[in-house]
Formats: C-alpha cells, structure tokens, sequence
C-alpha cells in the first residue's frame, strides 16, 4: 500500500514537474542537519572562542552525541537508505567501486555510494570517540560531569589531548565529505544538498526499486526513549558523586578567619606542603606585613595546610601551581602557568577597583574559594569607582 501511494505521487508530480523518487527520510534530514549544527557550534566554541565558553561547548558535545545514539537506532529499524545494513559495504564493494569511478563507469545511487558510506561510519566513529574522550576530559580536569568521580586528572588531561587531535581529524573528514558530495554531485548531476533538505532526488531511467521512507520503526523511538532517559538519570547521578581526589571536608574556621582578615583564604591545593611550612614558619615577615598567630592557632593552620594541601589533592590547579616559580616560591602569581593563562590581561586591569591586586583571584573567579577555577566561571568586572 506504501509503495502504491508513493508510485502514484510520483506518477502526479510528472504532470508539472521532473518526476522525483523519495531517498531520505524526515529523521535522516533533521539528524544530519542538526549534527551540522552541533559539529559547527563545538568547534567554533573549542578552537574560536575563549575557555568561558566552555558549557556551551560541552553542550554542543553532548547533543552530538544523543544524536548519534538516535542514529544507531535508526541504522537498524529505520527506513531503507538507513539502515546500516542496506548500504555498508565490505572491503570489496568499496574497491569495486573505486575502479569504476576511475574508469568512469560508476553507476548512480540513490543512497550512500560505497565510498560515502565509508565516510559515513567514519564520522559516526569520530564523533563517539570524541563524545568519550570530551566526557573523560571534563571529568578528569575538571572534576565535572557524570566521570568525574572515577577519573584521574593525569588521564583526564591525556584524553583531552586525544579529543583535540580527534577534533583536528573531524574537520578533516567533514572536508572530505564536502569535497566527495561536491565530486559526486558534479558527477550525476545531481544537487546532494537540496536532496539531503527535499529528501527527494530526480528519478531516472531504471529507477524501480522505489525505497520506502515513510516507515516510523516503533522499536526505534521506544528503545531511544528508554536509553535516553537512562543516560540522563545515570548522568545526574553519577555528576552528583563526590569528584575523584577532591577534598569534600569544610574549610579550616581558624585559617579562614585569620587570612581574610587581610585578603582572601587562598585554598591549600594551590602550593604544595613543603611551600605552606616556609609561608608558616615566616608569618612574622608575610609579604612585608606581620601575621604572626599564637602557637596553638599556626600548628592548627599548619597542620590542615599539610593535610589538603596539592601534593594530595587531584585537580588541575593543585597539579599546575604545584610547579612554582624558584625565585618567588610562595606566591601563585608569580607560577609560570599563572602568568601564561593571564598574558593577555593587560597589568592595569589588575590594579583597577574591584580588582585591585593580581592576587584576588575572587574578583573574576567565583569559584576561587574552593580553588576548582572552572573556565564558565570567569568574569572580569567592570571597572567601578572606588
């Protein structure tokens, strides 16, 4: 019944216009176009756009990645042209296929060639590679997401180089794949963009086997459903954990009263325990002011310095200012990786009010006190009047 009213509105469409044949189904169009949008919004936001975009582009990541799953499922009860199994082709096919382009005797198709869908699975990798490794990054160094309570920043930061790379080869390919339906159109004289928006194509001479793309694979839209709705369970659950190596405990009261009295209570995970022993052993002298406290209070402070300080703490922070600068060993400021993720500001943006001083890291990181320094929570303040 399906195959007649699609033969008879293609029997109609001749009366007034080229008769065209129904290729792509209403979900393939929507994913590929969505994805598009994805793909474009992760890597502007990852190669373009400053660190405090950052949500944005786990975002952007993570809708990638929904649509892929959406997409397997459709690969196995989706309609025709879909289906994994009607254009995946073998090592054969896709040589076979390789000759007759050389020779110029490759026959039209109306969906994947073997070639595009070589392609095809390659993107499809790729953008699970990266939906892995961008999750295992996040969690891992930045102690965020439904990983980051199993992962180590030492493997976070090695999967985040991994997704950089495999973001470099994504671009690759989407070229590739331009480049190949540009070829491809110019070859059957087909326009494969409009074909990918209509769904339709122009029917030609031997085109009998008329796919049915108006198939709706209940399985497909239920199993989706229940695995979506698990990931998004599982992924609230798991971001809820406690983060790997990160202290949970409360701040010390004691330190906290004492250090804000004259600045903000810098967090122990940024200096490692044997700078926090020198800076206590020398409060009589603390930055050219006298900070001197009782005995009691210094062993108290001291004592929970050594406890949470970066040696034992796993965060991208403790791990990067844990390398000080030999010269000024006990000031954060003056750490190479301070100075390189700041070189851009210029100096009098540090000495304009609210900022006032380089060391006031809560000016423009709301997160300062607890020391996570998530890009997303960066803001410089507007200059205001003393």
């Amino acid at each position: 019944m399906k195959q007649y009213a699609i033969r008879n509105t293609i029997r109609l469409m001749t009366d007034t216009h080229t008769a065209t044949i129904p290729v792509w189904d209403k979900f393939i169009r929507a994913f590929h176009w969505a994805l598009v949008l994805g793909v474009s919004v992760a890597a502007v936001t990852g190669f373009l756009l400053r660190p405090t975009w950052i949500n944005v582009h786990v975002w952007a990541g993570v809708t990638a990645a929904v649509l892929l799953l959406a997409r397997v499922l459709w690969g196995i009860w989706g309609s025709k042209n879909a289906r994994f199994s009607g254009f995946v082709k073998g090592p054969r096919e896709v040589m076979a296929h390789i000759t007759e382009l050389r020779s110029g005797k490759a026959a039209r198709h109306l969906g994947h060639n073997p070639l595009g869908a070589l392609m095809i699975i390659a993107l499809l990798g790729t953008v699970l590679l990266l939906s892995l490794t961008g999750l295992a990054g996040l969690g891992g160094v930045f102690k965020a997401g439904p990983l980051g309570f199993a992962t180590p920043y030492s493997l976070g930061g090695f999967t985040l180089s991994v997704h950089e790379i495999l973001a470099i080869f994504l671009l690759v390919l989407v070229g590739l794949h331009i480049a190949g339906a540009v070829f491809e159109g110019m070859r059957t004289k087909e326009n494969l963009v409009k074909s990918m928006v209509t769904g339709e194509k122009e029917m030609r001479k031997g085109d009998h086997d008329v796919p049915d793309v108006s198939s709706k694979p209940i399985w497909a839209s239920l199993i989706f459903g229940l695995l979506l709705a698990a990931l998004v369970w599982g992924g609230i659950f798991l971001s809820s954990k406690p983060p790997f190596g990160v202290p949970v405990g409360p701040p010390n009261a004691t330190y906290a009263d004492e250090c804000s009295a004259c600045h903000m209570a810098y967090a122990p995970s940024l200096l490692p325990a044997k700078n926090w022993g020198t800076m206590m052993a020398q409060l009589g002298d603390h930055f050219g002011e006298d900070a001197s406290l009782s005995q009691a209070d210094t062993d108290e402070i001291t004592t929970w310095l050594f406890e949470n300080a970066s040696d034992s703490i796993d965060t991208k922070p403790a791990h990067v200012f844990s390398r000080t600068n030999p010269a000024f060993p006990l000031a954060i400021t003056e750490t190479p990786f301070w100075k390189n993720t700041h070189r851009t500001i210029p100096d009098e943006v540090f000495t304009r009010p609210p900022i006032y001083d380089n060391g006031n890291c809560a000016a423009c990181h709301s997160d300062a006190d607890s020391a996570a320094f998530y890009p997303a929570n960066i803001s410089i303040p507007k200059e205001t009047s003393p």
